[in-house]
């Protein structure tokens, strides 16, 4: 699991079947000190977060494709958890 801040979503007009429904959010992963850490990643997000919010990430690919309901999905981030109190 990793912390992160949705900085915008990504569109695309053709994409791997297991991902059609659901939104792609782009998050900058953070430190402890909310710091940018790495760079961006392409996250399946199920629960609606806007940019600036931030989020908990799930790094799981297994996880990522069991959320998406297909073993050959390239998925590999998805957003498990909102942030509250920001």
């Amino acid at each position: 699991m990793l912390l992160g801040t949705v900085i915008g979503t990504a569109t695309s007009t053709v994409k791997h079947r297991s991902m059609k429904g659901f939104r792609l959010a782009v998050v900058q992963p953070v430190n402890g000190d909310r710091r940018p850490d790495g760079d961006p990643v392409l996250a399946a997000d199920p629960l609606g977060s806007v940019p600036g919010q931030t989020v908990v990430l799930n790094s799981d690919g297994k996880a990522a494709r069991e959320l998406v309901g297909d073993e050959t999905s390239p998925v590999r981030y998805f957003v498990a958890g909102l942030v509250d109190g920001e």
